[in-house]
């Protein structure tokens, strides 16, 4: 070995008595964390249900995969799922822009933000299934309360993402408008929005691929979308018709996935 390699090595720091206080640390959170959970229920009749799930999906329901009728089939449910996902994405984006501006301190005043974020953080405390049961006794179920659901669970992390854009933006162009006497708006509008607007459409293609995920869990609830006819089918122990459905999960949420990070890219690199 070389020797400025080895003394290099021997002026390191031993870590030993670190590394293995961490470990033993992991190790009985680790223990403590397997105590508070119960697993004694899983029985012969679940193992049974597994099985018929994973046999469901390998010999799918191929009419009910591939029916292409209105509300008759997988392509008409995912195409319900879709439209949620997406009005749930621009409404609530379009609804954080105002509200990510009133955030920043290096907007508006920091009384205004400090407020603005108390509103952010409990809109983002409630999970979305219980905004989706709110919305459902409110407007009944279906694909409408899906979208309000997404919209507003939509501006507790979007916000908080433009906010964290906001923030880096270059400061030089706000103090020379500021400089020049130029308002709030005049400082969003010329100013800011042109440096943001890459960026936030990144920020909103992201949030889209994570509301396609909600929206489907969103129809457990009766939210609209494919959610309902999945346990529905799980229900009635028809699983060949719960393989098609989650056949047609997995390919809607890879494609999405695929053309998203793609275009994401594309937006960041320029």
């Amino acid at each position: 070995m070389n020797k400025s390699v080895q003394q290099q090595l021997e002026k390191a720091p031993n870590r030993t008595l670190y590394l293995s206080t961490i470990g033993i640390i992991l190790a009985a959170l680790l223990v403590w964390s397997f105590m508070g959970v119960n697993i004694t229920g899983f029985d012969q009749r679940g193992t049974q249900i597994a099985s018929n799930i994973f046999s469901g999906l390998f010999s799918p329901d191929l009419g009910f995969l591939f029916d292409f009728t209105s509300g008759g089939g997988v392509p008409s449910l995912l195409f319900e799922t879709i439209a949620i996902a997406f009005l749930g994405t621009i409404f609530g984006s379009f609804l954080a822009i105002p509200i990510s501006f009133l955030m920043s301190p290096s907007i508006v005043s920091r009384p205004v933000a400090f407020v603005t974020r108390l509103v952010v953080i409990f809109i983002r405390t409630i999970p979305s299934l219980v905004y989706g049961l709110m919305f459902i006794r409110v407007t009944g179920p279906g694909p409408y309360a899906g979208v309000l659901t997404m919209s507003l669970t939509s501006i507790g992390m979007i916000s908080r993402l433009y906010v964290d854009v906001i923030e880096n933006l270059d400061r030089s162009v706000l103090e020379a408008m500021t400089s020049m006497g130029c308002n709030t708006y005049e400082k969003i509008r010329y100013g800011v929005l042109p440096q943001l607007f890459s960026s936030f459409l990144s920020v909103t293609i992201y949030r889209y691929d994570m509301n396609l995920r909600d929206a489907t869990i969103l129809g457990l609830v009766g939210a609209g979308g494919i959610g309902a006819p999945l346990i529905f089918a799980m229900r009635a122990y028809r699983w060949s018709e719960v393989g098609s459905i989650l056949i047609g999960l997995v390919v809607l949420i890879l494609a999405v996935e695929i053309f998203s990070n793609k275009l994401r890219e594309r937006l960041v690199n320029g």
